[in-house]
């Protein structure tokens, strides 16, 4: 919540207290003197939990990432354990990736469980994120943390809070949880570490780890075809490389490469403009080293290793970029066949998010398992498996490059993915197909789905305005035509209406709350719009989608379907 320039001044005041050590004092005084406005986007909110916890810029002040902010919130935390699970030894795992201050802020996070009479379970080095959520459960914790901010820029860093299922907070602790923080006052944390209570861990989870990645990613897949498979693997300067090279080579694949220059992690992200698997100019490298090795298949993971980024060989033989949703249909449908034969027992689902392709949904009928959609976050999705006991959770993903293989890890899990995607590409190939094919052919099975995203950056104060004021405009005065075609149906998920705009009737949305607004046309198009809960951006989800009866139309109807996108773009201003 923004708040008046008196109110950040009393902040500022606060925060120059000897509450506060000389350094950070010292670094505010400068922003006084040096930077007013950065010391106005430092001050002028709280830094709060969106889809992947909480991230933002390192630095002082209450809208940054510092000891003092990730104190609050670990007091705050630790306060809620010991009152939720009282007369118990509460245990909570630390993991963290290779960003800036991530070690040190993960030792001051144990500082502060520890001193509060918590067990912890430290990791000794950097932990692909999957890792953090496996140890949850295998340690018997009641919470877990990871220090990261993903796919952010370099001066970033977060803090994502796991319940004892091993999936993200849900509700309804992580609302308890925040207002325990909220009701704080800085000086409460407890900074004075008990060392008698922090345990550093490595092999004794990472073994076990690598081992059901290895067993649940691994189907169908021959030792010849896996000899016959050539993989390019880039953890981006990440994580991703303290497991995914070992689980290949455990799951049989002997001719991977990887890209030496993104080997070593490295908070700077020297080699990339950005660490995301979802750019292209991200798998560059790869791409490169890829052509030269002949490989099958490119495989990039983000820094905390929890999404990946592949290309496979087109129909003219040449590598091809995938987005998330082309990824997961196929990933989904590699498990639903497997299932299938060996012989589904009706209680099994697949599970999706309500920004990502309507091809899923598809996908569930054909097989006949159950569809379950939820918000954006995968929390959601380990939510519905801790909600839902008695079904069989197959495997499920999301849009932004996220994927699931059963439910031995609670969260996104670049790792097993991985795994699964060279499974995927060996047992294709040897069987005269391939990765591509297969996803052309679910294409003419169940309908040609594109889809297309757009991220709107708005840094800052003006622009968290800017975001505010397009969901108003968007809701207020909705769009009534788009590429030409009526809007049939909005889904505001804010206040749960789903409204039919051609007889005025409306149903209610039964899914938590959340800032989105889906907008459906009369032949299927479906519009997304929803501010990022990780990043100063509003994103728009655009999903199109024809009939495929012939291959020999897939340029023809592709060529269609892209220039829907370009007129719903144009209609929307976001070109």
């Amino acid at each position: 919540m923004q708040v008046s320039d008196s109110v950040i001044n009393t902040r500022v005041e606060e925060w120059l207290s000897p509450v506060f050590d000389t350094e950070t004092q010292k670094e505010i005084l400068e922003l006084q003197q040096q930077n007013p406005e950065g010391l106005k986007e430092s001050f002028y909110k709280d830094l709060e939990f969106g889809t992947g916890g909480m991230r933002g810029i390192m630095g002082v002040g209450t809208n940054r990432i510092n000891k003092y902010t990730l104190g609050k919130s670990t007091q705050g935390l630790s306060n809620y354990l010991n009152k939720e699970f009282a007369g118990q030894q509460i245990k909570t795992v630390i993991a963290y990736d290779c960003r800036h201050n991530s070690d040190t802020l993960a030792q001051l996070v144990a500082d502060v469980f520890s001193a509060n009479g918590i067990k912890v379970y430290l990791f000794s080095d950097l932990r692909p994120t999957p890792e953090l959520s496996y140890a949850v459960k295998e340690l018997g914790c009641h919470c877990g943390i990871v220090l990261t901010a993903s796919h952010n820029p370099p001066e970033y860093n977060g803090y994502k809070v796991y319940w004892q299922d091993g999936g993200q907070l849900v509700p309804p602790q992580d609302g308890e949880i925040i207002a325990e923080i909220n009701s704080l006052s800085y000086s409460e944390i407890k900074f004075d570490a008990n060392s008698e209570l922090i345990q550093k861990i490595d092999k004794e989870i990472d073994v076990p780890f690598i081992a059901n990645s290895v067993k649940k990613g691994s189907f169908a897949a021959t030792q010849e075809a896996k000899d016959n498979t050539t993989i390019v693997f880039t953890s981006l300067h990440g994580t991703s490389i303290t497991a995914v090279p070992e689980t290949l080579k455990k799951a049989g694949y002997s001719n991977v490469h990887i890209v030496k220059e993104q080997e070593v992690p490295d908070g700077n992200f020297p080699t990339v403009k950005s660490p995301n698997p979802e750019e292209p100019e991200a798998l560059a490298m790869a791409m490169d080293l890829a052509k030269k090795v002949d490989a099958d298949i490119v495989i990039g993971t983000d820094p905390d290793c929890d999404r990946l980024g592949i290309a496979v060989r087109n129909n003219d033989g040449q590598l091809q970029l995938l987005n998330g949703n082309q990824t997961m249909v196929v990933m989904t449908w590699f498990l639903l066949k497997y299932y299938k034969e060996k012989g589904l027992k009706g209680n099994e689902f697949i599970a999706s998010t309500i920004v990502s392709t309507p091809m899923m949904k598809n996908l569930a009928e054909a097989y006949g398992v159950e569809y379950k959609e939820v918000l954006t976050g995968f929390k959601w999705i380990a939510k519905l498996i801790k909600d839902f006991p008695e079904k069989h959770f197959i495997g499920g993903g999301e849009e932004s490059f996220g994927f699931m293989v059963g439910d031995f890890v609670r969260d996104k899990d670049a790792v097993t993915s991985t795994l699964l995607a060279c499974e995927i590409v060996a047992y294709t190939k040897s069987q005269g197909s391939s990765f591509y094919k297969e996803l052309l052919k679910l294409y003419t099975d169940h309908g040609f789905y594109k889809e297309s995203l757009i991220s709107l950056v708005k840094k800052g104060i003006k622009g968290a305005e800017e975001i505010k004021q397009t969901m108003i405009d968007l809701r207020n005065d909705p769009p009534k035509e788009l590429n030409g075609e009526k809007i049939v149906l909005i889904e505001d998920y804010q206040s749960s209406i789903a409204k039919n705009t051609q007889d005025h009737t409306e149903q209610a949305i039964d899914v938590p709350k959340s800032n989105v607004l889906i907008f459906y046309t009369e032949s299927g198009s479906k519009i997304a719009a929803r501010p990022s809960g990780t990043e100063p951006k509003i994103k728009f989800y655009i999903s199109v989608q024809e009939s495929l009866d012939d291959l020999s139309a897939f340029d023809t109807v592709e060529q269609k379907l892209d220039n829907k996108i370009l007129e719903i773009k144009k209609d929307l201003q976001l070109t």
